[in-house]
């Protein structure tokens, strides 16, 4: 399942469900991959990586004021890197990644390089990241006086040459099925539609397809680091963004400086990614059910019942009326779905979700309209979004082979239904298009430390349900000399962004200093939100 962010009309993060060297020195850049990945064609790919850096390293990267429409305001710069499409044939085609920065608010002697971030998804933008410093956010202040915070378009995604898989208005509108089915039939039109989606990802961007990795992506973040001027890497991932930091760190360890990993995707090759998006779907009932506990604490505001019952028998009331007849003509339980899946998501999406349920059971539909269905004229907004699930679709297929056979699907997703009913089978549907996919499929990398990997540190929530808690447990132990914060008690996803002194103070330390506690800690949650 992709990543959502609070505000549905934007493109998010990511992960199963929401980046390079500096002048190079000779021989420095080729050493690294060569041991790191274990098929056949990884000299030509870590030579073709070789080539692409030093070629970047002496082009740099032409920085300039953004493009208008890109909403990035200065002193915010932007410009591109070129990077293979295929890093076995570096000569080959070209493919343009969008690139952006800011400098960092301290003094010359502060300045300790680029830190480059990836927001997740798959399919997610990091163009905003900048921002950070402009806005003014006070979690980072500390750290953008010491770095040039710099946020890229991963291949495919928003301005880094996009792939498409369906035609955007069409894919925003609704009201949809619902994605639980009732019957055999049920499930053969959403087959029938995963299928028809499979390949107009292939009649709409063929040529990109096969190229949609994971690894590729972590070999355009060595590209970056060396257009950048950037000798090694600092490298912040949320999500998604833990997996490709895992993998970068697995393919180039001798050119991480630092990295922090937050909400971490489980590295296994079992896992990716069809295992991991089932065990999201328990982790989302889990914190589905956190989530109906608070609005049931705060029945004083929202009125919703002063028990989790209470509030999951509103649910279904609302979920079989807007089944019977959508809300507003426009949303129906998979519009449902889509907005409220923000709440477990998300803690900051708590009281806003809530109040919008708690209008609509008062009798105002029309603020449930608005929070959950598709506004068909923001055409750049559905291009995003559409965009954002191609890439998702294309990484995750991409990567890992999925299983064929749909009996396995239908057997697996029934069973975990009946427990988990609140995600598993939307979830199933979005991946579904894996089973059928028109190129061929990778086998995921082994991802471990190799030499030259320093200190990763990692942070993540106990209770998130976008990465469950194991994936963090399964990288700690593959990575030697990591360090694991665990915020107890608690499940927002994203955790580095959030105010927890526990948490903040150590990043900024990390960061600032490259120090570590001796030991892994267990942090307090942050407070829980107000209604």
């Amino acid at each position: 399942m992709r990543d959502i962010r609070p505000n549905k009309r934007t493109t998010a993060l990511g992960s199963a469900g929401a980046i390079v060297a500096a002048t190079l020195i000779a021989g420095a850049f080729a050493a690294p991959t060569a041991n790191a990945q274990s098929r056949p064609g990884q000299d030509r790919e870590a030579r073709g990586t070789a080539i692409a850096a030093e070629r970047a390293a002496k082009a740099g990267i032409d920085w300039q004021d953004c493009p208008a429409d890109w909403g990035l305001e200065k002193p915010i710069q932007c410009g591109w890197v070129t990077v293979p499409l295929d890093y076995a044939k570096p000569n080959g085609k070209q493919i343009k990644i969008a690139v952006d920065r800011i400098g960092n608010t301290g003094t010359k002697q502060e300045r300790q390089g680029a830190l480059v971030y990836n927001p997740g998804g798959p399919g997610a933008s990091g163009l905003r990241f900048p921002r950070r410093v402009t806005t003014k956010a006070p979690v980072w202040a500390k750290v953008a006086k010491a770095y040039d915070f710099v946020g890229f378009d991963p291949r495919g995604v928003g301005h880094s040459t996009p792939i498409s898989c369906i035609d955007p208005q069409e894919f925003v509108k609704a009201p949809k099925a619902d994605p639980v089915p009732d019957t055999e039939a049920d499930k053969r039109a959403q087959r029938k539609l995963a299928r028809e989606y499979a390949d107009g990802c292939y009649e709409r961007s063929g040529a990109m397809l096969p190229h949609m990795t994971t690894p590729n992506s972590a070999r355009d973040l060595d590209v970056i680091r060396a257009a950048l001027g950037e000798k090694k890497l600092n490298f912040l991932g949320v999500s998604y963004g833990t997996y490709f930091g895992a993998v970068y760190s697995t393919l180039f360890p001798g050119h991480v400086r630092r990295m922090i990993v937050d909400s971490v995707v489980n590295p296994s090759r079992e896992k990716i990614w069809y295992e991991a998006n089932l065990d999201q779907d328990v982790a989302f009932e889990g914190r589905w059910k956190d989530w109906q506990d608070w609005v049931a604490a705060n029945d004083a505001t929202f009125h919703l019942g002063t028990t989790r019952a209470a509030v999951q028998a509103k649910w279904l009331q609302l979920r079989a009326t807007a089944k019977k007849n959508p809300i507003g003509g426009v949303v129906g339980p998979a519009e449902l779905i889509s907005f409220f899946q923000s709440a477990p998501y998300y803690d900051s999406s708590w009281a806003p979700v809530a109040t919008v349920f708690s209008k609509y059971v008062a009798g105002d539909t029309q603020a449930l309209v608005d929070a959950a269905a598709p506004d068909l004229s923001d055409t750049a907004g559905n291009a995003a979004s559409e965009n954002g699930n191609a890439v998702y679709t294309a990484v995750e297929c991409a990567d890992a082979k999925w299983p064929t056979s749909w009996r396995k699907w239908d057997r697996d997703n029934t069973r975990l239904h009946k427990n988990n009913p609140f995600m598993t089978w939307a979830n199933a549907w979005m991946n579904l298009p894996c089973a059928t996919w028109p190129v061929k499929q990778q086998t995921p990398l082994n991802v471990k430390s190799h030499k030259g990997l320093p200190p990763v540190l990692i942070v993540q929530s106990e209770r998130d349900a976008a990465t469950p808690y194991e994936g963090a447990v399964e990288l700690h132990k593959r990575l030697k000399g990591s360090r694991l914060i665990t915020e107890k008690n608690a499940g927002s996803h994203g955790v580095t962004s959030l105010v927890n002194t526990c948490i903040n103070d150590r990043v900024d330390a990390y960061l600032l200093t490259g120090k570590l506690d001796t030991a892994d800690m267990t942090c307090a949650p942050h407070a829980t939100p107000k209604p």
